[in-house]
């Protein structure tokens, strides 16, 4: 049964700056919405029994009962916060790690998408069905108390620079869970798992937002978190997506009401490549209308959300007032609890010679960790894209789903956002993440201010941090190119195939899987970007890369590596799908008009995205159209 439509009311779409007549788009209202298989069913109708109305009522009311808030229990409060009470206006947080706050509930929720998997690791899989469980998800907390809600401060440092000059108050005490409320921790077979909502509301660090997040952001960042779970990659993940059928959010994005400059423009062809697209961007960079989208919120869920900005917020109120010093002993003994369990004793917190080792060993672990993350982000062709010291989490998962990307035409300086700059493009982010090393280990020197070997150590692990993050991105194209080990040769082998990835505008993940079937020929046809089909270097370059695949055969057979041995191992580290962005706009563009079904076929596709699937080939392995390429809101975004 097809969707039922009502004409509700019209949106005006006004265009900003411009003085053009607004544009009045009808907003549609679905109903007959329900949730099954892990995504919206349109047009279902669903009879919930008495015995399974029960049964989800246990689960949930057992879920609860899991409930264990270390990050309470362990850490302070705000002592100003009974005064700012509901706490939902910007202010200064001048002390204490964490404001309790309630989230701000959405009207009319409905449950949009949700991870089958996810809910079945928390045990909550009887529950989905269930209304309450779509209204605590969309802050509606009084449908199951887990015992308390909270926003958290922390500081922010960009490549290394520690930043409060656009805190509100020019302190760095404005920073925080600006639009994300964490809403529990519950103990689940020993695991424990943090449950944080996106776009929950107005906290004490919104910086005068609305704290509010729209459903395009909020699809983005399910499927991008439940995406890059089945790639491998470390992340934070997506429990649901709940979208609230009354509340509307204006924000600012593009209209498209233009064709963009294209790359192929005669106007721009005596310039360089690089030099095109910062032209283009800077086109057409800045929104130029302001849309009314549903809004929505994402619930997330993690062992813990604990970023190297809340060390590094407290480090620099100890290094200002040794008095402060007690709560940043706390915050590093708390991130050893919650992501290096096996680190902590009861009693660390208060033994300083144990708490310099464990946070030694911390530091020692997290170096490892973020140079794994930043290799997978390359693996995958995935740019975080905005990667500062508080958007980088101690346990070194990808967490802030905002403005990040995955590559289609190879491009070591991509970037989704116009603000990532050189130093949050593609090829820097293993530099972004050492940087943001750097900062973890300056977070911790409070802890050794009367221990000069302990300082060493931390400044040794710094020191040796540019071997391991090498070494680490070493592996990772090592292992994309079929390789057990990196060795000298492996690293030749991939700079000049670098190269060609560049000069032949190839796409990134098209090109690296189809080099499994070592044909030339079928990776210039699939993967290539070309704007003239009779392109005179094409056989120069079909020359070039068949003699590096010559070269890069023979390379694998002197390493030891046969070749069914090296295609089962690209085809297990060179992914066959990823999210693109034009897949998401188009799965976004669908839901606003009631169709869910291109966002259901996304869920579907990255839960196996190493495994060959015919059924979607057509749609979604391909490259992008090459107006996605220089498009304002897929090419690139604020």
């Amino acid at each position: 049964m097809p969707p039922v439509y009502r004409r509700r009311s019209v949106v005006v779409i006004t265009l900003l700056g411009l003085g053009a007549r607004a544009l009045r788009v009808p907003r549609l209202i679905a109903r007959g919405w329900a949730v099954g298989g892990g995504s919206v069913v349109m047009g279902a109708s669903t009879t919930t029994t008495a015995a399974a109305a029960e049964k989800s009522d246990v689960a949930l009311d057992r879920f609860a009962q899991r409930a264990d808030l270390s990050w309470l229990s362990q850490l302070s409060e705000d002592p100003e916060a009974k005064a700012y009470e509901p706490n939902r206006s910007s202010r200064e947080v001048k002390s204490g790690h964490y404001v309790r706050v309630a989230p701000m509930a959405l009207p009319g929720p409905e449950l949009l998408l949700y991870s089958e998997e996810l809910a079945g690791e928390l045990e909550l899989s009887q529950a989905v069905e269930n209304p309450r469980f779509a209204r605590f998800l969309s802050g509606d907390v009084e449908a199951l108390d887990l015992g308390g809600t909270w926003a958290t401060p922390y500081a922010l440092s960009i490549m290394g620079e520690e930043m409060v000059h656009n805190c509100p108050f020019g302190t760095g005490n404005g920073y925080g869970d600006g639009r994300a409320v964490s809403i529990g921790e519950v103990v689940v077979e020993d695991r424990r798992y943090e449950l944080q909502l996106k776009g929950g509301g107005q906290t004490p660090f919104c910086r005068g937002a609305d704290g509010r997040a729209v459903l395009r952001s909020s699809l983005r960042e399910f499927l991008a978190s439940e995406a890059m779970h089945f790639l491998r990659v470390p992340t934070t993940r997506a429990l649901s997506l709940v979208a609230s059928r009354e509340l509307r959010i204006r924000r600012p994005w593009y209209s498209n009401r233009a064709a963009p400059i294209s790359e192929s423009d005669p106007r721009l062809a005596h310039l360089p490549v690089e030099l095109r697209r910062q032209l283009i961007r800077q086109s057409a960079s800045n929104p130029d209308v302001a849309v009314e989208e549903p809004a929505a919120i994402t619930c997330r869920v993690a062992p813990s959300f604990l970023r190297v900005g809340h060390l590094d917020l407290f480090a620099r109120r100890a290094a200002r007032d040794p008095a402060r010093r007690p709560q940043h002993r706390a915050m590093v003994a708390h991130a050893i609890f919650r992501e290096y369990r096996d680190l902590w004793t009861p009693t660390l917190v208060d033994d300083d010679e144990a708490l310099r080792a464990a946070a030694l060993e911390m530091t020692r672990r997290a170096r490892a960790n973020l140079a794994a993350l930043a290799a997978d982000w390359l693996r995958v062709g995935f740019c975080q894209g905005n990667f500062n010291a508080d958007n980088c989490l101690v346990a070194g998962r990808t967490m802030d789903y905002g403005p990040f990307g995955f590559m289609d035409r190879y491009d070591p300086t991509f970037a989704k956002w116009v603000g990532s700059g050189a130093h949050f493009a593609f090829a820097a982010q293993p530099r972004a993440a050492q940087v943001n090393f750097g900062t973890l280990v300056k977070a911790l020197l409070p802890l050794f201010v009367d221990d000069n070997k302990g300082r060493d150590d931390l400044r040794a692990l710094v020191a040796g941090s540019d071997r391991v993050f090498r070494e680490a991105v070493d592996s990772c194209y090592a292992a994309k190119l079929g390789f057990d080990l990196p060795s000298e040769a492996t690293t030749r082998i991939w700079h000049r195939f670098e190269e060609i990835l560049r000069d032949a505008a190839l796409d990134y993940t098209i090109a690296f899987r189809e080099l499994s079937a070592f044909d030339a020929t079928r990776i210039l046809d699939l993967a290539r970007y070309r704007d003239d089909e009779n392109d005179d270097e094409k056989e120069s370059r079909l020359d070039t890369l068949a003699a590096w695949i010559k070269d890069w055969r023979a390379a694998l057979a002197d390493a030891g590596v046969d070749e069914d041995r090296a295609v089962a191992t690209m085809n297990s580290n060179n992914p066959k799908y990823v999210l693109r962005e034009w897949m998401l706009v188009r799965a976004y563009e669908a839901a606003y008009r009631g169709d869910a079904s291109v966002a259901r076929d996304l869920h579907r596709l990255i839960k196996r995205p190493y495994d060959d699937q015919p059924e979607f080939d057509e749609a979604y392995y391909r490259r992008a159209d090459n107006a996605d390429l220089s498009r304002p809101g897929t090419a690139f975004m604020t």
